[in-house]
């Protein structure tokens, strides 16, 4: 069997950052209540968005100069989940286009994770592996840019692997000028933003509520937790807000 999702093929999309990028010959479960499921289907991407879902777009890749990911043996699912949205559209009733966040439908942003077919041998345990042990995916893109490829983690603002810390494991981009601890103006949640790329949250007094790697990309922030979920903060001068907090820097002792 074809080895899949390698390292030459993360440096193919990287390389071509401004070329389409196409995964081809896949089971995709697109979410969208009319598009539905499609094996041996290929999803085009461009410009972050999803361009196309569906069998045949291949034959058209030499033309647009794609760069191809082939993706047999997998399953694309979207890596953003908005059940709500789903819930409304009913396919007698609404187009395809009408299906946005937590979908692949053409036209939205291209968030999106690739398993195994093994792991996802129907929708429901597709999404419950994701959820669960995202340690098993093969692939997550955000805007169309990996986060994940092959297992490994990248790091999710610079679009290249982490680096890789002392114990082996992927260490975070780190700010020296932001390392320290984080409170909150209510005094609830306190964030240690470690020099190794590492935060510790401490949330009520309960300590250790939530711990993982970050990145920093300018005034931007990452954050990967161990339970596998992302997150975001954004810097402004001497605040970080992050999931409705608004911190300020405790002072370095």
């Amino acid at each position: 069997m074809t080895e899949i999702f390698t390292p030459a093929d993360l440096d193919a999309v990287l390389t071509g950052a401004a070329r389409p990028l196409l995964l081809t010959d896949a089971t995709v479960h697109t979410l969208n209540p009319v598009i539905g499921t499609m094996e041996h289907a290929d999803v085009l991407i461009g410009a972050g968005l999803v361009v196309g879902v569906g069998p045949g777009i291949i034959t058209a890749a030499e033309d647009d100069d794609a760069v191809v990911i082939r993706a047999t043996g997998t399953t694309i699912i979207p890596a953003v989940l908005d059940i709500s949205a789903m819930l409304a559209h009913a396919p007698h009733t609404e187009g395809p286009g009408t299906a946005g966040s937590g979908t692949l439908t053409p036209g939205v942003p291209a968030h999106l994770a690739v398993l195994d077919d093994a792991d996802a041998p129907d929708l429901p345990t597709a999404l419950r592996t994701s959820l669960t042990d995202p340690g098993r995916l093969r692939a997550v893109l955000r805007d169309g840019v990996p986060i994940a490829w092959g297992g490994t983690v990248l790091a999710p603002s610079s679009r290249h692997p982490a680096t890789t810390d002392a114990d082996g494991g992927v260490a975070g981009r780190v700010d020296p000028d932001r390392v320290g601890v984080w409170i909150d103006t209510e005094d609830f949640l306190h964030q240690e933003l470690t020099a190794d790329g590492r935060y510790d949250e401490t949330r009520g007094g309960r300590a250790h509520a939530y711990q993982g790697r970050y990145w920093i990309d300018g005034e931007r922030i990452d954050y990967l937790d161990d339970l596998g979920f992302w997150a975001f903060g954004q810097f402004d001068g001497d605040t970080l807000h992050h999931a409705g907090y608004t911190m300020r820097r405790k002072d370095v002792r």
